[in-house]
């Protein structure tokens, strides 16, 4: 029921037993209720006038609670960035401005020398900071072609903090073990699970941003994945360890796959290094890996210097003493958004602001030694943030490694930039990422050295093409890998574009493409 009356249950109980007597009347059924006290007893006043409040008419003076209107209507999301209504967009734009050089000006400056200026001027149509004067965006012809995504860009971000009821990111409980998932698309996925109806484009990015990351990890290990060697995209060394990875995933078939079924089996190691925005992600979000998979237990470690830590435990304290002693006055003060601080998607940000802390999260400094926790969400779901690069503790896990159990992913490394804090010492020319002592270079050759399956994305083509010839000239790298699945476009990549902060023309789409590798297997013979 939708209300938790502690006389509800009582009442059906007598009820039912008067009916099933036939010895009571309705009136003496109510009173009895009164004498015991689990029924409010009526004024005698109002009992001569017939107002006696009863059972039939207990819910008719309830009015249901209205949710207040969002900020924006639906035709009115378009703001230029400085005259948003929301602190935060007007902050992303002040940042660009500051960042960003105009695109005309940068043309010019190639064949004059001088220097670019910064973007001041926004455009009419997409209300992005594009250009340093009126003049220059009317003569840039090239901005006409990318200011329709730019709009798009712009309208999503005042749908997201407008204050409606974001349906799309309502998401469904337990899969019937009965009922089966496809991964052909986004809309076959969510119709086979029971999402809401994403009735417009819109919605769809909204999701398939809040998605991508668990749903490009469930895509790929689940056995009704859509990369298969009939499409070319698994190779055979790769089918058998997908094929591995499985057999502990899912149960044997004509088994139910259950929570109870899982009860034997190992736990299943889930390392996404170098972790940034997806380790900011609620566990609700992460959760919905355990509806995929409902026999086995899940542990997600985020690993990289940019993890998302919770709030301290004294502050969190402190924060709940607060609010539960302060008046509904100063609670709507509080409630009330002020003004963020907004952190430009430049090429190495800050670590993330600190994230809620749940019940019961707790403290990993101690075994890991490094600034970490340890969620235990749900009996099939743990989660661990370690804010270190995973060269420091590598060393904790290495000889624990199993492929039947453990998988890597990597989410946009970067592996073709190059790097900036390492530079090659007979040239002087900086190493790419993938070959920095600092940063994936004494990463990836452990990772092959555990056999285990590497899963690495890209944000564009020219993304994965950058990464993967990086593959073919690092030493310890070179020769001695294998491919899992051939690079190719991730089914359950985000569908929102990504504006570059530093250059509004650079937008990507996060997870766009998919490949995998792992360890180069050797074969001994005996003589």
């Amino acid at each position: 029921m939708l209300f938790c009356l502690p006389w509800c249950v009582d009442f059906v109980q007598v009820q039912s037993t008067v009916y099933a007597n036939s010895m009571f009347t309705r009136s003496a059924l109510l009173t009895a209720l009164r004498r015991s006290g689990r029924l409010p007893a009526c004024n005698d006043g109002f009992r001569s006038a017939g107002k006696c409040r009863t059972f039939l008419n207990i819910f008719r003076n309830l009015r249901p609670t209205s949710e207040p209107p969002p900020a924006l209507n639906d035709n009115d999301l378009f703001h230029p960035f400085s005259k948003s209504p929301f602190p935060a967009v007007r902050a992303r734009g002040e940042t660009i401005q500051s960042l960003a050089l105009c695109p005309v000006c940068t043309s010019e400056s190639k064949h004059t020398g001088g220097s670019p200026s910064r973007v001041k001027y926004e455009c009419p149509d997409c209300g992005w900071p594009s250009h340093c004067s009126e003049e220059h965006w009317e003569v840039d012809e090239e901005h006409k072609k990318y200011c329709s995504r730019l709009r798009e860009v712009n309208e999503d971000e005042h749908d997201l903090r407008r204050g409606r009821k974001m349906r799309e990111f309502h998401l469904p409980g337990p899969q019937a073990y009965e009922e089966a998932i496809s991964f052909a698309n986004w809309d076959l996925f969510w119709y086979t699970r029971g999402f809401p109806s994403m009735d417009t484009e819109r919605s769809r990015r909204h999701a398939t941003k809040l998605l991508t990351y668990p749903l490009t990890i469930g895509s790929v290990l689940h056995q009704n994945s859509g990369l298969t060697l009939n499409n070319r995209r698994v190779t055979p060394e790769g089918s058998r360890s997908l094929a591995a990875l499985r057999t502990t995933l899912h149960v044997p078939p004509g088994a139910p796959d259950t929570e109870e079924a899982g009860a034997a089996k190992p736990q299943i190691r889930v390392f996404i290094l170098g972790a940034r925005a997806e380790s900011s992600l609620p566990p609700h979000v992460w959760e919905q890996l355990c509806m995929l998979f409902p026999s086995c237990h899940l542990h997600l470690f985020f690993i990289g210097p940019q993890v998302s830590l919770p709030k301290p435990a004294d502050e969190a304290v402190a924060q709940d003493t607060k609010s539960s002693a302060s008046s509904t006055t100063e609670q709507r003060e509080e409630c009330k958004e002020s003004p963020p601080l907004y952190v430009p998607n430049i090429y190495q940000p800050p670590a993330p602001k600190p994230i809620a802390r749940l019940k019961r999260t707790r403290s990993s400094v101690q075994l890991y030694g490094f600034p970490s926790y340890t969620v235990p969400y749900t009996p099939q779901l743990t989660v661990t943030g370690i804010q270190a690069n995973y060269s420091e503790v590598h060393g904790q896990f290495e000889e624990t490694f199993d492929p039947y159990t453990d998988a890597f992913f990597l989410f946009s490394p970067g592996f073709g930039f190059p790097s900036m804090t390492s530079v090659s010492e007979s040239n002087g020319i900086p190493l790419l990422q993938i070959a920095s002592p600092t940063e994936w270079g004494p990463v990836i050759p452990a990772l092959l050295a555990s056999r285990c399956s590497i899963f690495v994305t890209g944000f564009s083509p020219e993304d994965m093409e950058r990464d993967i010839r990086s593959l073919g000239i690092t030493p310890n790298v070179a020769g001695e890998f294998e491919w899992v699945i051939n690079p190719g476009i991730n089914i359950f990549g985000s569908e929102k574009w990504e504006v570059a902060d530093f250059d509004p023309r650079v937008m990507v789409k996060a997870n766009w493409g998919l490949w995998a590798i792992r360890g180069k297997g050797r074969q001994i013979r005996k003589w």
